[in-house]
C-alpha cells in the first residue's frame, strides 16, 4: 500500500495535467460535455488523470486516492462514483469527448509550437502516428458499435483532423 502522505507514486501527473490545463482541458470539458452529472468536469479530469497514471479499469482509478495525491488533485472521486459517471455516457457524450480531444490537441499545438522545427510556419509539417484499437462489444444497445475491417462488432478510436491556425481562414 502506498500511503505516505508526503509522496506521490505518479508525480509525472503534475506537469502533464498542468500542461493540459494550460491548453484548455478544463474549459473544453466545461463547455462541451453535457453529461447529466454533478461536477462532470472534475470527474472527467479524474478519469484522464487515472488513465495517465496507468488505470485501465474503473477499479484502477483508485490510484488517485493514495499518499499525497490529494495535494495534486482537488476533488478526486471514488472509483464507484466515477464508474456511475462513465456508465451515464451515451454515444453523443463520447462524440463530445472527441470534440474536447480535438480542441485539446489544438491547444497543445498552440502551447508548444517550437517543439517541432518549422511547425510554426506554413511549410512546417507534423506527423502523428495513431494505432487503431477496436474493442469488441456485446449486446444490441451499444451506441456507435459496428463491424469494421476486423469483422468484429466493436468500438474503435476516432481521430478528428486539426487544422493549423494559418489554414483556419
Amino acid at each position: 500500500m502506498f500511503d505516505d502522505p508526503n509522496l506521490v507514486s505518479a508525480a509525472g501527473l503534475v506537469p502533464a495535467l498542468r500542461l493540459a490545463e494550460s491548453a484548455g482541458l478544463y474549459d473544453l470539458l466545461e463547455e462541451r460535455l453535457s453529461v447529466p452529472s454533478a461536477n462532470a468536469t472534475v470527474k472527467a479530469a479524474s478519469v484522464v488523470g487515472g488513465m495517465l497514471a496507468g488505470a485501465d479499469s474503473i477499479d484502477d482509478l483508485d490510484v488517485l486516492r493514495h499518499g499525497g495525491m490529494e495535494r495534486v488533485f482537488t476533488g478526486v472521486r471514488a472509483p464507484s462514483t466515477l464508474g456511475t459517471f462513465l456508465r451515464s455516457f451515451t454515444h453523443g457524450h463520447v462524440q463530445q469527448l472527441d470534440a474536447v480531444g480535438a480542441g485539446l490537441l489544438a491547444g497543445l499545438a498552440g502551447r508548444v509550437p517550437g517543439v517541432l522545427a518549422g511547425a510554426d510556419t506554413e511549410q512546417g509539417l507534423a506527423f502523428l502516428d495513431v494505432d487503431d484499437t477496436i474493442r469488441e462489444v456485446h449486446g444490441y444497445r451499444k451506441q456507435g458499435a459496428g463491424y469494421g475491417y476486423t469483422r468484429v462488432r466493436g468500438l474503435n478510436i476516432q481521430l478528428l483532423p486539426c487544422r493549423p491556425r494559418w489554414q483556419a481562414r
